[in-house]
């Protein structure tokens, strides 16, 4: 037996492709229920057939194993079709924030090498991608051939692609996809999903790190489809009549992890396009949850503090991922009082690392779920590292988190020195986080050595902030900040040095930020210094945390 009673003897190790992910569920369970989203449902068998006809579309309109797919649409069941269609063509997946402003899609898109993006002409509050592509790339109403773009400011993009009734200059309709797809067979693309490797490229996801832009990881099908199998049947011990509920959305690798594990095992995966409280507690109790994937503090306080939080039904519901550990205790206490028979899980974990890389499970003492942050997975180590020496630190023992196993990603796409700096020889991922374990093995998370903000749940670089606000004519330099706030535990705070053209309005270098920037990433204070707080050669940020925390009341 293995450590908190699991029987490594009794373990196997299962690693495949996304595709084939998808249709070994197929095989067994045509019938049931695979993907419910509000409004909208299907069966193994419907999705299967969709994610063909969409494989086939993508063949015919020359998407090539290796490609690299932009996928920028909205939670929900045509985005995982579309996600399982672009493995089916060995191409690789890169998810895109669907939060994300002009400026960072066109920065993803170059730096990702996409040669196409698949996005839809919905329009409400949240999303209007065709206005966003658009103005990302100001050369697109120009294109005279959707069939064969050419952009200057991203020269492999060939083809958009705009799924539903809608048409937009230098984009693909729905009637000409459907049209292409019908000129290709399905055995060319079984053809070209059995040779697809599971070490090849599945999916590249965009983590904010230290550098002002994001860097995209590299996660191949061996580490996230082994990271589904792993977590939902040996951890959480998945069975096969799993409902799966998770708001978050599915370019967040917590959600994808969920939404994978839950196929794995044939169950069904319950979702939104955004997330609303009301409707997640009426998803819960109608749609009979079993398990909730909800690891940001944000969501909870919302569930909570909504007037159906009383009276809605969890007794559906068997395990949850929580991380209560790492929020306010009040959070934690409510889902005590309303539901006791839940069994809580922490989490600890990264895109670097396919989302999970310690959480508890059925077999733990369940106060732990309150407590820490579990321990980790099979098949994953952790150490815990001094930061200067490099030696390990004994049980309690705070130092920065090293990760090892099949679950790491394959470096950053075109980044070798950020790779270089992130896994060392021996194949440590270098996390930056600061953590300890307890005698049990548990870890906790205790705060970022890296310049990092994590806001809602969502990392946030320091420096991507600054070099945006940096570009407004009157910001000389900007520093970022990460100050506590009681609903999205840390939020961002800009030190301004102005320019010769003298001080702008706060509330305008606020707009400005808003209109480059997704809104997470935004500044909630601005404030103006004429000199900085040095040491010997380095702005000292914490000065500057220390002197707006007692400006404002605030304490950590």
């Amino acid at each position: 037996m293995g450590r908190q009673g699991e029987d490594y003897a009794r373990i196997r190790i299962e690693a495949t492709t996304l595709g084939d992910l998808l249709l070994k569920a197929w095989d067994r369970v045509p019938e049931k229920p695979a993907l419910v989203f509000p409004g909208e449902s299907k069966t193994y068998d419907e999705v299967v057939r969709s994610v063909m006809h969409r494989a086939r579309g993508l063949r015919a309109i020359g998407v090539r194993p290796g490609d690299h797919i932009g996928i920028l649409l909205p939670s929900g069941i045509e985005f995982v079709e579309t996600l399982f269609a672009s493995s089916m063509c060995g191409a690789v997946s890169v998810l895109m924030n669907a939060r994300y402003r002009p400026p960072e899609l066109a920065y993803v898109t170059e730096n990702a090498d996409l040669t196409a993006i698949i996005t839809n002409d919905m329009v409400s509050d949240h999303i209007d991608f065709v206005s966003r592509i658009t103005e990302a790339f100001p050369a697109l109403p120009a294109q005279l051939d959707p069939y064969n773009l050419s952009i200057d400011a991203a020269p492999r993009l060939k083809r958009l692609v705009l799924f539903g009734g809608g048409k937009a200059t230098g984009f693909l309709d729905q009637a000409q996809f459907d049209a292409a797809s019908a000129s290709i067979g399905d055995a060319e693309i079984h053809r070209t999903r059995l040779g697809v490797r599971i070490r090849d490229t599945a999916m590249i996801l965009y983590t904010s790190g230290t550098s002002a832009n994001p860097k995209g990881c590299l996660l191949s099908h061996e580490a996230i489809t082994r990271e589904a199998n792993n977590l939902g049947r040996n951890r959480w011990s998945f069975q096969d009549d799993e409902r799966v509920w998770s708001p978050m959305p599915l370019f967040h690798v917590a959600a994808m992890l969920g939404m994978l594990a839950a196929i794995d095992v044939g169950g069904t995966f319950i979702g939104q396009p955004h997330f609303d409280p009301g409707m997640s507690l009426k998803q819960i109790e109608e749609e009979h949850a079993t398990m909730l994937f909800l690891p940001f503090v944000t969501f909870h306080q919302a569930m909570m503090d909504h007037p159906d939080w009383d009276k809605a039904d969890f007794s559906s519901v068997r395990l949850m991922n929580s991380c209560f550990a790492f929020m306010p205790d009040r959070v934690g206490e409510a889902y005590r009082t309303k539901a006791p028979h839940i069994l809580q899980c922490g989490t600890f974990g990264m895109t670097e690392a396919s989302g999970i890389v310690s959480t508890g499970g059925y077999d733990m003492d369940p106060e732990m779920g309150f407590k820490r942050l579990g321990f980790p997975l099979v098949g994953i180590n952790i150490r815990i590292i001094d930061l200067e020496t490099g030696e390990d630190l004994p049980v309690g023992g705070r130092g920065e988190v090293l990760i090892k196993g099949y679950n790491l990603f394959d470096g950053y796409y075109r980044d070798a020195e950020k790779t270089a700096e992130a896994l060392d020889p021996d194949g440590w991922y270098h996390s930056g986080d600061i953590g300890s374990l307890d005698e049990g093995g548990h870890l906790m998370f205790h705060g970022r050595f890296k310049d990092m903000l994590k806001v809602g749940g969502e990392n946030v670089a320091a420096a991507e902030v600054e070099a945006v606000l940096a570009t407004h004519p009157s910001v000389k330099l900007a520093q970022v900040i990460g100050i506590p706030d009681a609903r999205l535990a840390e939020v961002p705070a800009a030190f301004i040095e102005s320019s010769s053209e003298g001080p702008a309005d706060p509330a305008e270098l606020i707009a400005y930020a808003k209109a480059r920037l997704a809104g997470f990433k935004v500044p909630r204070h601005i404030r103006f210094v004429d000199e900085w707080p040095m040491s010997a050669s380095k702005i000292q940020k914490f000065k500057l945390r220390v002197q707006l925390m007692q400006e404002l009341g605030l304490e950590d």
